[in-house]
């Protein structure tokens, strides 16, 4: 699905008796050429016909950072004390953002809650999710905060190695202000959090929030944020380390991997995926498994692509597929991320993944 069709199918998804004429209008294209946009999506299974019912996935909602992201890569190895000579490159960043961008290029459609200033870098954001049909008409725009910048330095081959991040803006997505966004959030298909966002605001939306809630645990420190509502939780992916804060204990082999997982599950949670230096460890209630990296099912990594697995299984999840088969696409839409120095591999689409995962979507 391109970037045009994923904006048309998530106008059709909010009114499916919406004509040709005010699809165009809306795209600021002629109606023939909203026409062939059309006809693409019933070819690839989208839309079904008359009054273009839908077959893809409804709407889901994520709440979390967005940020600019700011990174230093030298050309040779670092030296401390040193300058070094390199690039200063500049993306689009924040989990919550990330995961927003991965959905809608799978063509997911996409409600965004986030904080963002008044500012040159908001503007950025702003004009990028409207390109991409990312609706973030419920996202806290204010003057009184900068909007969210993360800086970084990598080594030589681009692995991120240091990082400072001002994040204060996402303070103001406090209770108060997500409460009005309730009736949103639960006619959601799922709503994804990532932990940049209060713990009280957390708490909130587990405890009312009628759709399945995922959870993306940003660092160490923030993973804390969820023990209190892991039972109200129906999926979480997290790094071996964060899986350490959820399940309490020191993962050093395989049997306390295991065992981590078993204890994630015991609080309530029915899908964990913990990624780890091999692949991906997954867990659910009838089955537990380490899935490799090979069969071109790369390591999650860096810049992104953790971001990109929470999306490949959501959309799993969404078609309503077993973990193996959610597993293997996030992996998929992880490796498409890591060739790229982005954040988001614009390439990302739902032929790639599905070429990639050898999974028919």
């Amino acid at each position: 699905m391109t970037n045009r069709e994923a904006q048309i199918f998530q106008w059709i998804m909010e009114n499916p008796m919406i004509s040709q004429e005010e699809l165009a209008a809306k795209a600021g294209i002629a109606r023939s050429s909203a026409a062939v946009h059309i006809s693409n999506l019933m070819k690839k299974g989208y839309i079904l016909g008359k009054g273009y019912v839908t077959s893809g996935p409804d709407y889901c909602a994520v709440i979390g950072g967005a940020s600019i992201d700011i990174g230093g890569v030298p050309e040779e190895a670092l030296a401390e004390g040193e300058t070094s000579a390199g690039r200063v490159v500049r993306s689009l960043g924040g989990t919550g953002r990330n995961i927003a961008h991965n959905l809608r290029l799978l063509g997911v459609g996409t409600k965004l809650v986030t904080a963002i200033g008044d500012d040159e870098h908001a503007r950025r954001i702003i004009e990028n999710c409207e390109e991409l049909g990312i609706d973030i008409s419920h996202s806290l725009k204010t003057v009184r905060a900068d909007t969210a910048v993360h800086l970084y330095i990598a080594d030589e081959k681009g692995n991120r190695k240091l990082a400072v991040s001002d994040r204060r803006i996402n303070d103001n997505l406090t209770e108060s202000f997500v409460t009005p966004k309730m009736e949103m959030l639960n006619k959601a298909r799922m709503v994804i959090l990532d932990t940049n966002i209060p713990k009280e605001t957390i708490a909130l939306v587990c405890e009312r929030c009628k759709a399945p809630v995922f959870a993306a645990p940003v660092s160490v420190r923030s993973a804390e944020r969820l023990l209190d509502v892991l039972d109200r939780i129906s999926l979480v992916t997290c790094t071996a380390s964060e899986a350490e804060v959820l399940g309490g204990i020191r993962i050093q082999d395989k049997d306390s991997l295991e065992r981590a997982a078993d204890i994630i599950m015991e609080k309530g949670v029915k899908y964990v995926f913990i990624l780890v230096e091999k692949g991906v460890y997954c867990a659910c209630y009838d089955e537990q498994f380490m899935q490799g990296a090979g069969s071109g099912l790369v390591q999650v990594g860096t810049n992104g692509a953790e971001d990109a697995f929470m999306a490949g299984v959501t959309l799993g999840y969404m078609k309503h597929m077993g973990i193996r088969q959610m597993a293997k696409i996030g992996q998929a839409a992880a490796g498409i991320t890591l060739e790229v120095e982005d954040n988001v591999n614009p390439q990302m689409c739902i032929p790639a993944v599905a070429e990639r995962s050898k999974i028919e979507l």
